[in-house]
């Protein structure tokens, strides 16, 4: 389906690896053109890489988005080369295992600014070019701010605001006719995830038990299917929906997993 993104420039956090790359290659596919911001050097070289064996070429910037000096500099450099902003996904992040008994004050404000602090500074700095564009925002929600995960508060919080930013940013640009929306993923497979489940033991039993608590098919989400819904809210095949936080989970939040 030709969702009408062709052309449009879309800046992506996190947009090396795992779920940003997914929406990357999505981007890419429908001819539209993203705009990487990642720290992790090693990922973005990978994508480069990896991209150009596949003859497609991508704009990607190493920096620290929590630095607000560097997120002027670079949007500047986008405006400068492209010359617009038609969409800003937010989604870098990590859960840091920032609890409530283990941790401390210093590391949970931290844990807010390193995971919520660069969603409003990227739409902050971003702003002016989506009102002239009347693009997007998109902020990936992980599933922890609503059912919890235990051992960390930080990361929970800091996904709750995703939501609400997403609420209020709705209301606060409506007349701008920029739409806003937040994309929730529970259990999603990305390298991020791999990594963590090949140090538990016996880690096979345990992705078994995770699948078996996924209502639909028993599989965890793909990155492809997250990249499908991020397009289509991109898009005008949208419509006026706007302010929305929307489940791509396989029923894993609403359903009852047993």
């Amino acid at each position: 389906m030709d969702l009408g993104l062709r052309n449009k420039v879309v800046i992506v956090t996190g947009g090396a690896s795992g779920i940003g790359k997914g929406i990357l290659l999505g981007l890419i596919e429908e001819g539209a053109v993203p705009c990487i911001l990642d720290r992790n050097d090693t990922s973005i070289n990978s994508c480069i890489y990896e991209l150009g064996e596949l003859g497609q070429k991508v704009i990607a910037f190493n920096m620290e988005l929590t630095d607000e000096k560097s997120c002027k500099n670079v949007i500047k450099d986008i405006i400068r080369i492209k010359g617009k902003i038609d969409g800003l996904i937010n989604n870098a992040g990590t859960n840091d295992g920032v609890g409530l008994e283990h941790g401390s004050l210093p590391k949970f404000f931290n844990s807010l600014e390193n995971n919520v602090g660069h969603y409003h500074l990227m739409a902050k700095t971003c702003l002016p070019f989506l009102k002239k564009s009347k693009g997007s925002i998109i902020n990936i929600v992980s599933k922890t701010y609503t059912t919890g995960q235990g051992g960390t508060s930080g990361y929970a919080a800091a996904n709750g605001a995703r939501v609400s930013l997403t609420e209020e940013w709705g209301h606060e640009l409506r007349g701008y006719e920029i739409s806003t929306y937040a994309i929730v993923v529970a259990e999603c497979w990305t390298p991020q995830y791999k990594s963590w489940i090949s140090k538990r033991e016996n880690p096979e039993k345990i992705l078994r038990t995770i699948n078996s608590r996924i209502p639909m098919e028993n599989r965890m989400t793909t990155t492809t299917e997250l990249a499908d819904m991020t397009l289509f809210l991109l898009s005008k095949k949208s419509g006026i929906i706007s302010g929305q936080t929307i489940f791509v989970d396989g029923g894993y939040v609403h359903l009852d997993r047993k």
